[in-house]
């Protein structure tokens, strides 16, 4: 049985949530390799592993021949540079504001996705409830690093552009090789900027190891699930799949780093999502 049979039997929503976990999971792993790598490093060596695990699994080569198509390869391109600019805002962001406010700035990608695709006087409503929530993480007992915030930003842009992206791709190759392809282009975009951040701390075993583990958890596993479930789900209803991305993501954030949100904090990661799932429900 391919690997492409064995998800297709896999739900899409499980598919998706199995995505969210991995990556948060990742996400709080690669901190711990910040003081020797930085961010920088991080996204070139989780990057890399995982292009070179799609890349000798799917084994992307000259056939079939519509991977090699201009509208597909410019498909391949985009997808590899939105990964790239998101893996190194969104990382930036992890290492000034806590896991679980990062992400839920992120998950506002997704969200905007949702909204832009109704046109529904109500669903204002839910936009402006999810303002609100993004307005409480800034409350409380922990203030939020400006520059995070503005990371994290950046990330929600680029994240919700690779899951259009990541759809369109999703329909024009059939399997994994234009995801393997995309990965290895963002790795060759990150690779220079890693080296000159790191150096030739990228080549620790210290820190090969746990660098490995990064890219299998929040790449290789979510992005797979993730193009099998844009095969299936429309780029709509896997926006709102990931609304437990924020919670995941506190709870990660305080089970791995210790990292603890503050009682309004909490209660706008629970309004984002909750702002996310209304929106659905509504149409």
């Amino acid at each position: 049985m391919t690997t492409s049979h064995m998800l297709g039997r896999v739900p899409a929503p499980g598919l998706v949530l199995g995505g969210v976990l991995g990556l948060q999971c990742g996400a709080a792993l690669s901190v711990r390799l910040y003081p020797a790598v930085g961010p920088a490093g991080v996204v070139a060596l989780r990057l890399g592993f995982a292009a070179a695990i799609l890349c000798g699994f799917w084994r992307p080569g000259l056939r079939p021949w519509r991977l090699w198509e201009p509208r597909t390869l410019w498909t391949i391109v985009g997808a590899g540079t939105l990964l790239a600019v998101h893996h190194l805002s969104y990382y930036e962001a992890v290492g000034r504001i806590p896991l679980g406010a990062a992400t839920t700035i992120e998950f506002l990608g997704p969200f905007a996705i949702t909204l832009t695709s109704s046109r529904r006087p109500g669903d204002l409503v839910w936009s402006l409830l999810a303002a609100a929530g993004v307005l409480l993480l800034g409350e409380g007992g922990l203030p939020l690093d400006l520059a995070g915030i503005g990371f994290a930003a950046v990330a929600a842009s680029c994240w919700a552009g690779y899951i259009l992206v990541s759809a369109r791709l999703a329909a024009q190759v059939d399997d994994g090789r234009g995801l393997a392809l995309a990965v290895a282009w963002g790795a060759l975009l990150s690779l220079p900027y890693g080296v000159a951040r790191a150096g030739d701390r990228l080549l620790d075993p210290r820190v090969l190891a746990p660098a490995l583990a990064v890219a299998v958890l929040s790449s290789v596993l979510p992005y797979s699930f993730n193009l099998e479930a844009l095969r299936r789900i429309p780029p709509r209803v896997f926006g709102i799949l990931t609304s437990l991305e924020p919670a995941v993501g506190a709870v990660v954030g305080f089970a791995v780093l210790g990292q603890h949100l503050s009682m309004p904090q909490c209660a706008g990661l629970a309004t984002v999502a909750a702002a996310s799932i209304g929106a659905t429900r509504s149409r």
